[in-house]
């Protein structure tokens, strides 16, 4: 497939910003998505490069777009397929710096996903690889039977790798996923951590061929063999075949199970905990029978929900975790959240665990951050408390600020801005009108300056020289204010619990 194709294309509704007619007929063999600002390591010769240029902003927007672009040439890339959504347009340095090292620019308009075009390459690519009759293929013929024969008996894919590769002296081989979890190995091969398999994944060495199927950016499965040459390519693709309908089978069981899942949700999430129709959707999702459960919340930002991709994220960031039994399903709030069943207090391994875990899902999909909330240890009558405090969690990691974590239990929201997080929005509108309403009363100018110097006063605990000296203004200006400020709000700054109001309601905002 060469990259004039994509332009033909309808469904993808693709359209050329700049190219040569020379470059558009170079053959691409796969596709990466990035939104690094220097994508060169992970980058293989002969790829487009899909970005939906997050990286990109108008401070030093130049140099930045030089940076990327000249990346994607030391690395041969062979296109640039940017998407429109992030800034509603190509940059027109973008667009120079394309021109300037010879890389074709293509557009992607917001409604054309990333993942429409990464299938329709990859289709395309087995399309012309199948064309030939059957009595061509790569893989001998009894392997090919032995295959059948095992998904028929529905093998795991540990099994379908060792009688992928046996007639080839089983290579070492590793079937990961995009965060870098071991789905299986060939033989005697050793597992990978998760770190090392990511970069295995994104380095210049091995073999790495994507198994296609209806996978997220979290979860899609990639074959990697360390040793480049061992297999031919056409063998590869053929055993990927297999693997594909291995995960499909797969895909559908979880499908199948995502209805009692979201029963399970229901079910904790209820005003009322209804005993018997909760034992029910824990016993439906294989969860009964334990004395303790765990609540999770996660979701992605910066939009700050979850839908099917956050669901993905948190479902792939717990398979993680050994022995650990879930259910996952979208929460009435937007949030994707799972039900953990253990037998004992394993709440701060998990939360350690999940730590470590979310550099990995967030290494998925750059740009985005991951926050996760934990619940402490309940039984299974006290899990509508427990998703109340999982809720809060979440809602206090994503008030947070660096360095603190985005991976957190209710125990661990030690900062009153972090406790105001999991007040509901319409509470806190009201009460920072109650308390701050007079000093944004007093007019635009004045409501404003106020406002200022109540914050740094507040920040400088109350020093009245540190206050003068960052507004840059006179110490008298400084008295004068906070006695505007007290009289208007009715505060005492000189008193704790006053103080205390006062800095609650501006976090409110």
């Amino acid at each position: 497939m060469h990259v004039d194709h994509l332009l033909h294309l309808d469904r993808l509704d693709l359209s050329l910003v700049w190219g040569e007619e020379t470059l558009l007929g170079q053959e691409i063999a796969g596709v990466t998505a990035t939104d690094l600002e220097d994508p060169a390591r992970f980058l293989q010769p002969g790829e487009i490069v899909l970005s939906g240029l997050v990286w990109w902003s108008r401070d030093s927007a130049a140099a930045k777009a030089d940076r990327f672009v000249s990346a994607l040439r030391e690395e041969r890339a062979v296109a640039l397929l940017a998407g429109e959504e992030t800034h509603g347009h190509v940059p027109r340095e973008l667009v120079e710096a394309c021109r300037r090292h010879r890389v074709p620019l293509i557009a992607v308009p917001p409604h054309t996903s990333f993942r429409a075009i990464t299938e329709a390459v990859y289709l395309r690519q087995w399309s012309e690889l199948n064309r030939h009759p059957a009595s061509h293929h790569a893989l001998p013929e009894n392997v090919r039977l032995d295959l059948g024969r095992a998904l028929e008996h529905r093998a795991a894919a540990g099994e379908l790798l060792d009688r992928a590769f046996a007639h080839l002296g089983t290579p070492v081989c590793h079937l990961l996923t995009a965060a870098g979890r071991t789905v299986a190995r060939t033989g005697a091969t050793t597992e990978l951590p998760a770190r090392e398999a990511l970069k295995a994944l994104a380095g210049p060495r091995g073999t790495r061929l994507r198994i296609e199927a209806e996978g997220t950016d979290f979860d899609t499965w990639y074959l990697h063999l360390p040793e480049e040459g061992q297999v031919p390519p056409r063998v590869l693709l053929e055993i990927a075949e297999f693997l594909s309908l291995h995960r499909r089978r797969e895909d559908r069981q979880q499908a199948e199970r995502g209805p009692a899942a979201a029963r399970l949700m229901e079910a904790v999430s209820a005003p009322r905990v209804d005993s018997g129709r909760l034992q029910r959707a824990l016993a439906s999702c294989g969860l009964a029978d334990r004395p303790s459960c765990t609540v999770v919340a996660a979701a992605l930002e910066p939009d700050g929900t979850a839908g099917a991709d956050g669901v993905a994220a948190l479902t792939e960031a717990l398979r993680h975790l050994p022995s650990t039994a879930f259910a996952v399903a979208l929460g009435d709030d937007g949030a994707a959240t799972a039900v953990l069943a253990h037998g004992d207090d394993t709440t701060h391994g998990t939360t350690e665990r999940l730590r470590e875990v979310a550099h990995l899902i967030q290494c998925c999909r750059p740009g985005s951050t991951w926050h996760v909330g934990l619940s402490e240890p309940v039984g299974p009558s006290a899990l509508n408390t427990a998703l109340t405090q999982a809720r809060y969690a979440l809602a206090g990691t994503r008030a947070a600020t660096p360095p603190s974590p985005r991976v957190a239990r209710v125990r661990d929201l030690d900062r009153l801005a972090m406790l105001l997080a999991g007040v509901p929005a319409s509470v806190r509108d009201i009460y920072r009108e109650t308390v701050l309403g007079p000093l944004s009363r007093a007019g635009q100018r004045s409501g404003a300056m106020l406002l200022e110097t109540l914050e740094v006063f507040l920040a400088h605990d109350c020093s009245w020289t540190r206050t003068a000296e960052t507004l840059h203004i006179h110490i008298n200006t400084v008295h004068y204010r906070v006695g505007r400020i007290e009289t208007l709000t009715g505060r005492d700054l000189s008193r704790l619990d006053d103080r205390v109001d006062l800095r609650a309601a501006l976090l409110s905002r």
